[in-house]
């Protein structure tokens, strides 16, 4: 498929869940995809990176599910602190752990799953519609009961997949996005390069391949499709790149030529300014 392809099959008020974490491993081609298209109303769960910027800047986010957004080398990512600032979103924020059993709930087709994380903290404050279980067993320990993230649709990244959609990380964390992907009615990946099957179990091995073909949707081809963020080994983070996006959130005229320079065309025009940026900095 392409990235046009994958968003033609997203609508209005879906749940949309975004692998990676922070600015590391981002589906950020059909990120940028979804920004050009007309596709909003959104409740976006994620790790939040620039794709939870880029989307709450657009003004495309309801709801937002996540623990953080975060650039990683920049704390906190700056569209979201406006966005959060002005009360641009409804959000649910959640302990980084909640998030995973809520997505796992989801990916065994349960309400909710019972879990440690979260109690004694504020995240129990701040959602008062969160509820707690207690224990049928003898110690009758009390337990947050973190409900199913149940997912209309999932986009993540990886560093190879083959045609079928069996996906293969090569860096150092799979992060979630196997269950980003269960937890999806449908799942899109978008890859640094499609190969032939066998060479997925060359590059690293069985234990590399995060993403089975059962839960897979279509598959994208979309080299450097992380950027900015990383796809180690294939490239790090474009830290240099990564400033000139947080510096020019703080100013909407800046923004304004910032977005017209770099997502204003297709994702061709955007790898060419990328390109274009480099060679300025050098």
């Amino acid at each position: 498929m392409s990235a046009q392809d994958v968003v033609a099959r997203l609508a209005n008020g879906m749940t949309i869940g975004i692998g990676g974490w922070g600015s590391r491993r981002k589906p950020m081609a059909l990120v940028r995809a979804l920004l050009r298209s007309d596709v909003t109303d959104l409740t976006v769960v994620s790790y939040g990176g620039p794709d939870v910027g880029l989307l709450a800047a657009a003004g495309k986010i309801r709801r937002l599910v996540a623990a953080f957004a975060t650039l990683d080398s920049i704390p906190l990512e700056p569209h979201f602190r406006s966005a959060r600032q002005r009360g641009g979103f409804e959000m649910t924020e959640l302990d980084e752990a909640m998030v995973m059993w809520g997505l796992t709930a989801a990916v065994h087709r349960l309400p909710f799953m019972p879990v440690r994380a979260g109690l004694g903290s504020d995240v129990m404050r701040v959602n008062p519609q969160l509820r707690t279980v207690t224990s049928p067993y003898e110690n009758g320990e009390e337990l947050a009961a973190v409900p199913a993230l149940r997912l209309d649709a999932a986009l993540v990244h990886l560093n190879r997949a083959d045609r079928r959609g069996n996906s293969q990380y090569l860096g150092p964390d799979p992060y979630f996005d196997d269950l980003f992907c269960e937890a999806a009615d449908a799942a899109y990946v978008s890859c640094e390069r499609i190969v032939d099957s066998a060479e997925l179990l060359e590059a690293g091995g069985p234990q590399t391949l995060l993403i089975g073909r059962h839960c897979v949707s279509g598959v994208v081809e979309a080299p450097n499709g992380a950027h900015f963020t990383s796809c180690a080994p294939d490239y790090g983070r474009d830290e240099t790149f990564q400033r000139a996006y947080a510096a020019a959130a703080g100013d909407p005229d800046t923004w304004r030529a910032f977005s017209d320079r770099f997502l204003s065309g297709d994702e061709d025009t955007y790898q060419a300014a990328v390109e274009a940026f480099r060679k300025e900095q050098t």
